[in-house]
């Protein structure tokens, strides 16, 4: 059973295993209009644990006989029975006729050896994350099943090329990482190994859309789409947490109410279990060779050698139990708005605060001249207040500066985060304050982080998204499609760097970079050459 890490219901137990990148080759290419497997073609799972109980019941649920197996004597019955149950809660929800509930059933055949699984047409494997234990698995497969039988490993942190390495016919062998639970998330991972042929992935692609799934192609690369690109969201969090500029409940609320993502990087790795996220992210790093990039957080670390790996254990980064309470996000009290505002130059993707300030009844002037190029919203007294770039408020020498973050969507965000120079005076602090609480926001006030917080997350996501296209790993369109539909994004990182406008990242990289010179935050190559041009992100 593997790991669907990034989703907000938890799933397996994850290893960290190291294996060679493999994105040199691109996607198995599209062949026009592929056939899926017909429903009369048997498929069969292998693994009868959470996700392979789950993708079993979206064969079945899709008109196919279903075979499964479990090298634990019995396991394959009880998964049966469990498959039986959930149909049958189907019925009660009106999502499921009888007559189909029990058309499935009969359909659905546990089997007590893999002789059983020799008329299957697809084989999908989701046992333990162990690159032996799976190897084993389909070598012994192979000398079962037809040659024309497709199989397919659930995998979320091994190599594809690497279990194919040991198959006498490596071309039918791909991914199929489906995340968990599987009958309810729809993305569907088809990765292709570097033997993998077209008419493998192409099968394998129509038969996950046939299933009512949304598919994605992409490469045999560490953590596949979701997985790699998805590391800064919790990366960034814990080191503005290492970092002591604010605590875990400030950076998950700022991060949903500013940001528009659905849970805070803190509570959903409790959720997730800290010991899984941490071994995804180290199987990652590892498989990168140690890249900067991808550099595990020492405080999750410890979490996890401590024992507390969330909800299941009962505390992680909050408490859990029938007592245990909340901690509430740093809010500042009320403060006075100040009563005119100066807009300097093009405040960029903060534009649409002008509008709000005006509409609160704040008079706004506004600075047009040619030399005022920088954007930034001049307090009474002088103080700039600007949306960060990336930099320091206090690194700033033309000015004393408050950084605000960035948001999704100003009119709507419930919560800004403000990050003062240390040279600013408490009276500016508090009418920026006061100026957001007019605007209807509630404000947390936070260290002097470079990029804040949802900025230095939402760029870097941006950036692991083109960096990930720009490698061939996986389309741009896809790319989108794997970050919305596998972790719930408000935006796919791509569309949302263009609506920031790829410069604009850039520069933030940039500013980051120049604070910590480990390569971090460097921009990746295809960032660089698209702002450089003044092309979009998801243009092909």
């Amino acid at each position: 059973m593997t790991a669907a890490e990034p989703t907000p219901a938890p799933g397996g137990k994850a290893r960290a295993d190291s294996v060679r990148p493999s994105e040199d080759t691109a996607p198995a290419p599209a062949t026009a209009q592929a056939a899926p497997l017909g429903t009369d073609r048997t498929v069969a799972v292998v693994g009868t644990g959470t996700m392979g109980a789950g993708i079993a019941q979206v064969a079945l649920v899709a008109g196919h006989p279903v075979r499964l197996y479990d090298a634990v004597p019995g396991r394959a019955a009880e998964a049966a029975e469990g498959i039986a149950a959930r149909l049958g809660r189907l019925v009660e929800k009106g999502r499921m006729t009888p007559a189909d509930r029990d058309a499935a059933r009969a359909r659905l055949i546990p089997a007590a050896g893999i002789a059983e699984l020799a008329d299957a047409a697809l084989v999908v494997e989701a046992v333990a994350e162990d690159a032996e234990v799976k190897r084993g698995l389909f070598t012994a497969l192979e000398e079962v099943v037809a040659d024309d039988c497709l199989l397919a490993t659930n995998t979320s942190s091994l190599s594809v090329t690497a279990v194919a390495g040991a198959l006498r016919r490596p071309g039918r062998f791909l991914g199929l990482h489906f995340f968990n639970p599987a009958p309810l998330l729809p993305l569907v991972e088809v990765v292709s190994g570097f033997a993998t042929d077209a008419s493998a992935a192409d099968r394998a692609y129509a038969t996950a859309a046939a299933w009512g799934k949304t598919p994605v192609r992409c490469t045999d690369t560490p953590g596949f789409i979701v997985n790699r690109v998805a590391r800064p969201f919790y990366a960034e969090a814990f080191r503005v947490y290492e970092e002591r500029a604010a605590d875990p409940a400030t950076v998950d609320a700022v991060l949903r109410e500013s940001g528009g993502f659905r849970m805070g990087p803190f509570e959903l790795t409790d959720l997730i279990g800290q010991d899984v996220n941490e071994a995804v992210t180290h199987s990652v790093w590892e498989s990168f060779f140690r890249d900067p990039r991808f550099t595990p957080s020492l405080a999750q670390r410890r979490l996890v050698e401590s024992g507390l790996h969330g909800r299941k254990t009962g505390r992680g980064w909050y408490a859990y139990g029938e007592d245990a309470e909340r901690p509430a996000p740093h809010t500042a009290p009320p403060c006075e708005a100040p009563a005119v505002i100066a807009v300097h130059g093009d405040p960029g993707p903060a534009a649409a605060l002008c509008a709000l300030i005006e509409e609160a009844g704040i008079e706004v002037t506004r600075d047009l001249t040619p030399d005022a190029s920088e954007g930034f919203l001049a307090l009474p007294g002088g103080t700039r207040l600007a949306l960060t770039d990336g930099s320091p408020a206090t690194a700033d020498e033309a000015g004393t500066y408050i950084k605000f973050d960035l948001a999704l969507d100003y009119r709507t965000a419930a919560r800004i985060a403000l990050a003062p120079s240390e040279r600013a005076d408490p009276e500016a602090v508090a009418a920026a304050i006061g100026l957001f609480q007019a605007l209807g926001k509630q404000v947390s006030v936070v260290g002097d982080v470079p990029g804040l917080i949802v900025a230095r997350t939402v760029a870097l996501l941006v950036d692991f998204a083109a960096d990930a296209v720009g490698r061939g790993v996986a389309s741009a369109e896809d790319t989108d499609t794997a970050l919305r539909l596998g972790v719930n994004y408000p935006r796919g990182p791509l569309e949302w760097g263009d609506a920031l406008g790829a410069r604009w990242v850039r520069d933030v990289l940039l500013n980051l970079h120049r604070v910590y010179p480990t390569g971090r935050y460097a921009p990746s190559p295809y960032l660089l050459r698209r702002a450089a041009a003044g092309q979009n992100l998801l243009e092909s």
